[in-house]
């Protein structure tokens, strides 16, 4: 649907400078036409960014680690700075509490299936 229809159907066929069903005034039709295009416009470069960084959400900790790691690479090509180092500062403390989180997360993993069978019996040692 193009913004010229969208607009068009939300003042009805009159062409009314108000929406007598929602009475929403020509500008803020003319608002909510335009953050719908941008809506769209953003989920499309959010959608192109993520395959080219070959992200697929931030839901595990391996993709966490893989956006740090695009995130290091991409501040170590920027000049030397305080800023600069301030943020590889930032990514390297972050990175440890990843790798932290991930190496708990397998443990528990571990435990979860050496125990699992023994919790559920009842049976303790």
């Amino acid at each position: 649907m193009r913004p010229a229809q969208s607009r068009r159907q939300l003042l009805g066929q009159s062409g009314s400078a108000r929406d007598p069903s929602t009475g929403a005034s020509e500008a803020d039709i003319r608002r909510q036409v335009e953050a719908r295009r941008l809506g769209g416009l953003r989920r499309r470069k959010e959608k192109t960014v993520a395959g080219a960084y070959d992200i697929e959400g931030l839901d595990d900790v391996p993709k966490i680690r893989r956006l740090l790691e695009i995130a290091a690479l991409d501040t170590l090509s920027l000049e030397n700075s305080v800023a600069r180092s301030r943020t590889l500062a930032y990514l390297a403390q972050v990175a440890l509490k990843t790798l932290e989180v991930g190496e708990f997360e397998t443990r528990l993993e571990a435990l979860e299936a050496t125990m699992g069978p023994r919790l559920r019996t009842g049976k303790r040692r």
